[in-house]
């Protein structure tokens, strides 16, 4: 039990203690860890010689930290917990706790490449039947590797960042020829994302076995989608600039440590997968939910991914790929069997054809400029304790042309 003064229940107890980056007003990047409505200043903390990481505390991102590897970030976690729960440690500590609504939060890690994948079947089942009616919703590859595709890192954004809507090329399927314009389409895609701490050596591919020694922690992801641009761009290659004018995460990284308690198994895989993609099954009981201006519209669980964090890691590596710290991978939407649980509004609105009120009135099918998007998720701790991820949030501003 901490010392200081929160909730038992307070999803951002020590059990959770999760990393981040921010601005205590000055215009400078520090780090931190969040303990329940406070952040403790990192890098004053290992200038006190309390906390020791080789000064990596003192950078303005996560990445020097994260590079140092698992042994070094269970020996800080533990350090921190022992910090915030012995008494005798109170007086030095508690003058480095800041008011979180005092600060501005920063993207917490430079993030190297930036990978999604597409591994929830009823996400891919959904889209399949809404694209080729009439044939089988997933292609013959879905079920024997995790589809993905390399995204735009430098458009990765911290929640907050408002979000301009895009123009690109679209072409409806009754036009004979595209024009060029802003996004009539335009769509999220709540997800969870994996940051990289620890490199790979290029060649060497890693296995699902490697996933706890390499990934630091685990974030929530708003993949914004221009549904109109992505249809007629993918044809034959895949997702472009449908998808990367903007991806937002959370501004706290919950460390894989904190997420014990949260592993469950993962659906059963049927017909076998390779040997290289074969692990132990283990998922997480991550639950989220979707906000839309002010209405909650869907809450997916993450536990029915078909294709695991550790698979992700396996197959986005096997041709000999490497990974550093900062890399970050995100699951692909998180969809589950019912309509109130599915990861986007392509799916919450059958491809348009079934608006959605929200609970001031209005109707939607998809993001119209003004819009506001609350991504939160939660997942169960330790001794019946709740894990918090913070929020995704993201504002629709008219094109900026």
């Amino acid at each position: 039990m901490t010392w200081l003064d929160i909730a038992a229940d307070d999803p951002f107890g020590v059990h959770n203690l999760p990393y981040g980056a921010f601005d205590p007003g000055d215009g400078s990047s520090r780090l931190g860890v969040r303990i329940g409505d406070r952040v403790l200043d990192l890098a004053a903390l290992e200038r006190t010689g309390l906390v020791e990481a080789d000064g990596t505390l003192q950078a303005a991102t996560l990445n020097p930290f994260m590079a140092l590897g698992r042994t070094c970030w269970s020996a800080v976690r533990e350090r921190l917990t022992e910090l915030l729960t012995d008494t005798a440690f109170r007086a030095p500590v508690e003058r480095l706790l800041l008011p979180l609504a005092e600060v501005t939060p920063r993207l917490p890690f430079d993030v190297g490449d930036y990978v999604d994948f597409y591994s929830s079947e009823d996400h891919a089942t959904n889209l399949g039947k809404l694209f080729r009616p009439g044939s089988p919703p997933l292609l013959p590859n879905w079920k024997h590797l995790p589809i993905g595709y390399h995204g735009r890192a430098g458009t990765v954004v911290v929640s907050g960042t408002d979000v301009v809507r895009p123009c690109g090329q679209r072409k409806p399927p009754q036009a004979e020829v595209p024009t060029f314009g802003p996004s009539q389409r335009l769509d999220i895609e709540a997800e969870v994302g994996f940051v990289v701490g620890a490199a790979s050596s290029l060649g060497t591919p890693l296995t699902t076995k490697d996933f706890q020694d390499h990934v630091f922690g685990v974030v929530l992801v708003n993949d914004w989608s221009a549904r109109d641009l992505q249809a007629w761009e993918y044809q034959p290659l895949g997702p472009f600039l449908g998808k990367s004018f903007a991806t937002s995460v959370s501004a706290w990284v919950v460390p894989l440590d904190a997420l014990a308690a949260a592993r469950v198994p993962a659906p059963a895989q049927s017909p076998p997968v390779l040997p290289y993609l074969a692990d132990d099954r283990t998922g997480y009981d991550i639950h989220i939910e979707v906000v839309w201006n002010g209405t909650v519209v869907s809450r997916p669980p993450f536990a029915s991914l078909y294709w695991t964090p550790a698979q992700q890691l396996a197959h986005l590596t096997v041709n000999g790929a490497s990974v550093r710290p900062g890399d970050l991978y995100a699951s692909g939407t998180v969809s589950g069997p019912e309509r109130g649980q599915v990861g986007s509004f392509i799916e919450l609105t059958w491809g348009g054809a079934e608006p959605v009120t929200l609970a001031d009135g209005r109707t939607r099918t998809f993001l119209e400029d003004g819009d506001t998007v609350t991504l939160t998720a939660t997942a169960p701790g330790p001794a019946g304790t709740v894990v918090g991820f913070g929020e995704v949030v993201g504002r629709i501003l008219p094109p900026s042309t």
